[in-house]
């Protein structure tokens, strides 16, 4: 075990702030230029590392509803039940809408998306959302509720509707003469759901096959420089379960968190499941022996461009809870992607592809309604999957996932217990655990700097931690926290890396050091999504669970919010508050930076998770007043009233 520096030292030691703020401004993004169109022939402005944002930061908020700064308006373009073609079919806001209807609807759970350009057209003006839906609260999605507890079935009805509301919304928006978007009827217009046939590719098709139906509990997302959208499934082990009481998960099963009931609510002292989805197609059932529980867990590149195209499970890229995939490519054009599993304990991921990309999709195409982008998506099919360890003394370095290498036995040398690579896609959290992979506190985003490439990951929390890290030095973590390191040569490819705690999340003046916050500025907690605009702003979006909002310390934090983040200074800026009982994530903006795409996710939800069929507005009528029914989580829409740029 290695030893873990006390708490302040580990923050005051030499690799902290003042080094590492020192290679950051030495980097192009935030010593060079930064745009501006303030000035009439629309040269470029040099401004000051301290100007980086200039919005005027709001305050704690209990409020139900979403506050930006003033000069800014936040508006609903896009809710759970609404039509993707911006037409039909109609929101009921009983809930009573049927299954089909919900495949031609937004799904429940907005989490991550991208905007992205549609050729031939001005993409400040219009574009693609893709959005992802997480999951379902399975009280809100129906009229009437929960159903009775077996031995009665779940009404195949009901199942299809709540497969209906996972996966993915592709969405045209175009920008009206006032500054507001809506949505346009469009032959691009989509959704995904868990019953869409998928490809599966890379090493594990000789293990789970070549193909599935669906993609589910899509949490946050990627973009690559195809033009394709990646999807990133998480918690997919909420919806399989089993009728059979006698049944006991495998090593792996448990590995992954599945078991009889998946998902449950707490109901009078029972864990009640709440999809029960098994009930009624042995897919989901895992007693079953032909069940589909090895062909969830993965990253899914979609061509939004295409909506006749198949989308693919990219197996090479690991099987976790994935949070989000973030792309970057190295100078001589391998392509990295960083990824993080959702849970504590569990690792961070980089995958380096062998081939090289060139460019050659870059063009503006006429001809968009092909499916060339997912076939250029083969390069993520051939690469090395490694897992992060983070060492004491402020370096790290990435543990490779082959058979025979790093702890990892071949099916050579152990037959019956070996891997080959095909079982490391399929069983990747044992792999990074047989490398001795550091152990983080739940890693969600990671994100790249667009200049100095430093990489920033998320670790929301880890109320279960005994055991300090270097990287994750805080026992029972509640409130979280986010490191950054640089990788070698700032090669996104290297082996080998530096890293520091970026910011502690809680309040700077708690009175128990080891909860202490660092933020220089607005506080918060528990940061989740992360994103990183043109200039270097860094954007945290935080998701405090509705279990603790509102107690103790996390009293004085109010509702999840947005901030900016300055990473040289460590200056933290909060730029938007949500409703009651919802988390901030999602972040999308237009190339001019003029409008950003935010999303609200489970607007209302109680601090058990288990919402009231009598009285579904008990917590929250967001966004549509007393008369809409029932919250709906839903996409905004942020300008400033004056048409500027964000931020500025």
């Amino acid at each position: 075990m290695e030893k873990t520096l006390p708490f302040r030292e580990l923050i005051d030691r030499s690799l902290t702030r003042r080094s590492f703020v020192q290679k950051v401004t030495s980097s192009a993004c935030l010593v060079a230029l930064v745009q501006s169109q303030d000035h009439a022939d629309g040269a470029e402005v040099a401004r000051p590392v301290e100007e980086l944002f200039q919005f005027k930061g709001v305050s704690i908020s209990n409020a139900d509803s979403v506050v930006v700064p003033e000069g800014y308006v936040a508006e609903v373009l896009y809710r759970w039940g609404d039509p993707i073609d911006g037409i039909s079919p109609i929101f009921k806001s009983d809930a009573s809408n049927s299954a089909a209807e919900q495949e031609r609807q937004a799904g429940m759970g907005h989490d991550g998306m991208e905007f992205f350009a549609i050729p031939g057209s001005d993409p400040n003006l219009r574009g693609l959302l893709a959005i992802n839906h997480e999951y379902t609260d399975q009280v809100l999605l129906f009229h009437d509720g929960i159903d009775p507890l077996p031995p009665a079935k779940m009404p195949l009805e009901k199942v299809r509707k709540s497969q209906a509301s996972h996966g993915v919304s592709i969405i045209e928006i175009e920008k009206q003469r006032d500054g507001s978007w809506r949505i346009v009827p469009s032959s691009r217009c989509r959704r995904i759901t868990a019953e869409t046939p998928i490809k599966i590719s890379g090493p594990a098709v000789s293990k789970i096959g070549d193909s599935v139906r669906g993609t589910v509990n899509n949490c946050a997302a990627g973009r690559t420089p195809w033009g394709t959208y990646l999807t990133c499934e998480e918690n997919f082990h909420s919806v399989f379960g089993t009728k059979d009481r006698g049944f006991e998960p495998t090593p792996t099963q448990k590995a992954y968190g599945l078991d009889a009931n998946g998902f449950a609510y707490s109901i009078d002292g029972k864990q009640v499941p709440a999809f029960r989805w098994w009930e009624q197609l042995d897919r989901f059932d895992l007693s079953h022996p032909a069940n589909d529980s090895e062909r969830f867990g993965y990253v899914v590149e979609i061509d939004p461009m295409s909506p006749d195209s198949t989308p693919i499970k990219r197996t090479a890229l690991g099987r976790f809870r994935h949070e989000n995939a973030e792309l970057t490519v190295a100078e001589d054009g391998r392509v990295v992607i960083y990824m993080g599993d959702d849970e504590m304990e569990q690792y961070i991921y980089k995958f380096v592809s062998t081939d090289r990309w060139g460019g050659e999709i870059l063009r503006e195409d006429p001809s968009s309604m092909t499916s060339e982008r997912l076939q250029a998506g083969g390069i993520l099919d051939r690469g090395t999957l490694y897992a992060a360890q983070f060492s004491e003394d402020g370096t790290g370095r990435w543990l490779a996932l082959i058979p025979g290498q790093n702890g990892i036995p071949s099916l050579t040398e152990d037959p019956k217990n070996g891997f080959d690579l095909a079982e490391i896609c399929v069983r990747t959290r044992e792999a990074a655990k047989m490398a001795n992979a550091t152990p983080m506190d739940r890693p969600e985003w990671l994100a790249v700097h667009p200049h100095s490439r430093e990489v920033y990951a998320s670790l929301t929390n880890n109320k279960n931690r005994q055991v300090a890290n270097a990287a994750n030095p805080r026992t029972k973590n509640v409130f979280g926290h986010i490191v950054r390191w640089r990788e070698k040569d700032d090669n996104p490819a290297s082996l080998e890396f530096r890293w520091q705690v970026f910011i502690f999340g809680g309040n700077p003046s708690h009175p128990d050091e080891k909860h202490r916050g660092s933020a220089k500025g607005d506080i918060f907690a528990c940061p989740d999504g992360l994103k990183f605009d043109p200039t270097g702003t860094l954007w945290i979006q935080t998701d405090m669970s509705s279990s603790v909002m509102g107690k103790d310390r996390f009293a004085e934090l109010g509702h999840n919010m947005m901030l900016a983040a300055h990473p040289a200074t460590g200056e933290t800026r909060r730029f938007l508050t949500g409703p009651t009982g919802c988390e901030i994530t999602g972040h999308a903006m237009t190339p001019d930076r003029q409008t950003m795409f935010v999303n609200i996710q489970h607007p209302g939800e109680p601090a058990d998770e288990l919402s009231d069929p009598l009285a579904p507005q008990k917590y929250s009528q967001w966004p549509d007043g007393p008369s809409g029914g029932r919250p709906r989580s839903a996409t905004v829409v942020i300008r400033r009233t004056d048409g500027g740029v964000i931020g500025d």
